[in-house]
């Protein structure tokens, strides 16, 4: 078995994923590493949580759970986010969103 890369971790209920958000990008991604955390690249702009919405639903979708069991949990209104996926297993995130 790999190691997990730093930005994923498991936690309590979970897995929490350490995100750093590019908000305006030409479409909504997954790009790789960043400084420690894995950086997403979303469509939306970061107006009325437009951002925040496009992010969830790229989880949601690229893992296959619904999204309610995506929660940001730390950086709501900041780029450097921290998410709380519930349902998925740390091996099957970091298959998933590692490019």
């Amino acid at each position: 078995m790999s190691a997990l890369p730093g930005w994923l971790r498991e936690a309590d209920g979970g897995v929490r994923v350490e995100i750093l958000v590019q908000p305006r990008a030409s479409r909504t991604r997954a790009v790789g590493e960043h400084d420690g955390r894995l950086k997403i690249q979303v469509a939306a702009p970061p107006v009325d949580g437009a951002a925040n919405e496009e992010l969830v639903s790229f989880l949601a979708e690229s893992l296959g759970i619904p999204k309610r069991d995506v929660t940001i949990v730390a950086g709501e209104t900041g780029r450097r986010k921290t998410v709380l996926l519930r349902g998925v297993a740390a091996a099957a995130v970091a298959g998933a969103l590692a490019p």
